[in-house]
């Protein structure tokens, strides 16, 4: 039976349609479904693609928390260091001095928040040598006057590796009076690009360094720490810095960019709810071909039941007319959501290029370009929400055609 209705709803599908509109709206609703789940299968791929960039570039790079100094700057870090480390929620912990300064290069400034670090302890929470250009990681020693900055800050600046740049440190008031700020003339040994925000606003300069900058002697800012969960890392911070014998502020990635993962997952959800109302729509026209279907092939219907065809059959017939729009929608907009997903990035540099201006600025969003991801499992669920709908909206029609009646049918004809 099933087979037997397969074969006339395919036969009735390819078939010229007496009523050009019936062909005209079967078509449309083709492609409204082969529309629909391309463009979400595109939107879905570009939300994984700022995930995993969030994870891969930003994540990697930024420390998961930071215990910050409250009063005065943290005493006896290595011990800090270590007692930190043996909590079974950390992975790795680093000192940091972090201050803002203001870079000078001739006529041009640029604001900095400027990190002294370990190069050695630092790679062991943040993966940011490996975006620094050249060797300049390995070479990064204290005493030597020496400054990484961002792609971003250099291209302000207009430096390149080995020129000199000022860089002024403000000092705090003493007995009420305002301290002219310490300039620094330190050379440029590296650059980082990341892509993002973070080019246009950190430099990093050598831990000893900072501190000397800053009279702090062997004092640090705070400590970095990588945790096991990023995504629980502030809840793993709280649990370690509940061990500690000092009194610390308490921060974690999410104070700075948890925003963007929340963004990216509320859009993910809205996308889903798209997904269902644009599918939805498109398979409204199929509920509007399958009338006219009906209606365009009554006389076949009529000689079918005469020849003994049951209700279950008929209704099996307009049935499959309907699901194969949509199964030929759904997977033509599949093949084509993969070949724009795919090559999606390519796609916007390409449109960047000819339009001649950029959409992901990387000193406003955390990437400059438009990343890409293609999950198997959102193609799954896309084009078998499509075929579903379809199926739902064939029932109606498919149970008008089972109630047609032979006699007034032929008599009409």
């Amino acid at each position: 039976m099933s087979t037997l209705s397969l074969f006339i709803g395919s036969r009735f599908s390819r078939a010229k349609q007496r009523n050009k509109m019936v062909s005209f709206i079967s078509l449309s609703s083709t492609l409204g479904i082969m529309v629909g789940v391309a463009v979400i299968i595109i939107g879905l791929s570009a939300m994984n693609g700022f995930e995993r960039e969030l994870q891969n570039r930003v994540l990697s790079v930024v420390p998961h928390g930071e215990f910050s100094a409250v009063n005065k700057p943290l005493q006896d870090w290595p011990q800090l260091v270590e007692k930190i480390e043996l909590q079974p929620q950390a992975l790795a912990a680093a000192p940091f001095v972090k201050f803002t300064a203001l870079a000078e290069k001739g006529h041009h400034l640029k604001a900095l928040q400027v990190r002294g670090v370990s190069p050695e302890l630092e790679s062991h929470i943040s993966s940011l040598s490996k975006f620094v250009e050249g060797e300049a990681w390995q070479h990064f020693t204290a005493g030597s006057k020496q400054v990484i900055l961002g792609r971003g800050i250099a291209e302000k600046l207009a430096v390149n590796v080995g020129d000199g740049i000022s860089l002024m440190i403000p000092v705090a008031s003493k007995n009420g009076r305002t301290q002219a700020p310490k300039r620094v003339r330190l050379q440029v040994s590296g650059i980082f690009s990341l892509g993002g925000q973070l080019d246009h606003s950190l430099a990093l300069i050598p831990l000893q360094d900072a501190q000397a900058y800053l009279s702090l002697g062997d004092t640090v800012s705070g400590i970095s720490v990588k945790t096991k969960d990023v995504f629980n890392a502030q809840e793993s911070m709280r649990i370690i810095g509940a061990h500690l014998p000092v009194y610390v502020y308490i921060n974690s990635w999410k104070q700075q960019f948890g925003y963007i993962y929340r963004d990216i997952q509320m859009v993910r959800t809205i996308m889903y709810l798209v997904m269902v109302l644009v599918i939805g729509v498109a398979c409204f026209n199929i509920v509007s071909t399958l009338m006219m279907a009906v209606k365009d092939r009554a006389a076949e219907v009529a000689i079918l039941r005469t020849m003994g065809a049951s209700d279950s059959l008929i209704k099996a017939i307009f049935m499959w007319q309907g699901i194969l729009s949509g199964v030929l929608g759904a997977v033509a907009g599949s093949v084509l959501g993969l070949l724009v997903a795919l090559n999606l990035t390519s796609i916007v540099k390409v449109v960047e290029h000819l339009v001649g201006h950029q959409f992901l600025s990387g000193d406003i969003y955390f990437v400059n370009f438009l990343p890409s991801q293609v999950n198997p499992m959102d193609v799954i669920l896309v084009s078998a929400t499509a075929i579903v709908l379809s199926l739902l909206a064939t029932w109606f029609p498919a149970r008008k055609a089972s109630k047609l009646n032979p006699a007034s049918v032929l008599s009409a004809k």
